[in-house]
């Protein structure tokens, strides 16, 4: 049975490859494996049926005959655990590949994000400002500085490509157009290195064409 994810029916970073989905994509791509795409509405993602799918409403959802599952690292973890070329055959391996998985996700991936909201979501407050924001950014470069120096001169995080990389790479590129992942040449040099992998390009070309359709330019 091929799975069926979810993705938006125009998405808010306008191509971008920024949105959740890109992340599963990906994963799919890499280990060869065919995907459909159910494309969702704003209000249909608020609303029951969906919510029965994703409690939160948001994207991406997979749905592969009984098993239905949400949040992004979940799914490319499942993917990975049950398709070769994203995990490494040895225990050990396997076990760090996860662990980056869950160090994107967890440990870099929140400032970034906050970063992103905060003059959506704290614009009028007191406390909202410049100082702010450079606080914010300020907690992004000790993140980015830490991973810097694990990954030194090496081409991935832990030997060969693995989800560990393609989730860190997808957490690295919300940062694209801040200027801060540029102070950082090796982690610069990194995401390239992930963007030019012909898997990246598919999923990327797919959530692009999504874009496209939507916004009417071919």
């Amino acid at each position: 049975m091929i799975p069926t994810i979810t993705a938006f029916e125009s998405s808010p970073d306008r191509g971008k490859g920024q949105a959740r989905d890109m992340r599963v994509r990906w994963a799919f791509e890499e280990v060869g494996q065919p995907y459909e795409v159910r494309l969702v509405s704003f209000r249909e993602m608020k609303e029951a049926a969906y919510r029965a799918l994703q409690p939160f409403g948001q994207i991406p959802t997979y749905q592969e005959g009984d098993l239905a599952l949400f949040e992004s690292g979940a799914i490319v973890l499942h993917i990975a655990q049950h398709h070769a070329g994203l995990l490494p055959d040895d225990p050990h391996g396997r076990a760090r590949a996860i662990m980056w998985m869950f160090a994107a996700l967890n440990t870099v991936e929140p400032p970034i994000v906050e970063h992103e909201q905060a003059p959506y979501v704290e614009r009028g407050q007191p406390w909202y400002g410049r100082e702010r924001l450079s606080f914010l950014e300020d907690r992004i470069r000790v993140r980015l500085a830490e991973l810097s120096r694990r990954l030194g001169d090496d081409g991935w995080l832990d030997g060969a490509f693995s989800a560990g990389d393609l989730m860190m790479v997808m957490v690295l590129r919300r940062l694209n157009g801040s200027g801060m992942l540029e102070e950082y040449p090796n982690l610069a040099a990194y995401v390239a290195r992930g963007e030019a992998r012909p898997a990246f390009q598919r999923a990327f070309a797919a959530q692009l064409a999504v874009f496209l359709a939507a916004s009417g330019d071919r």
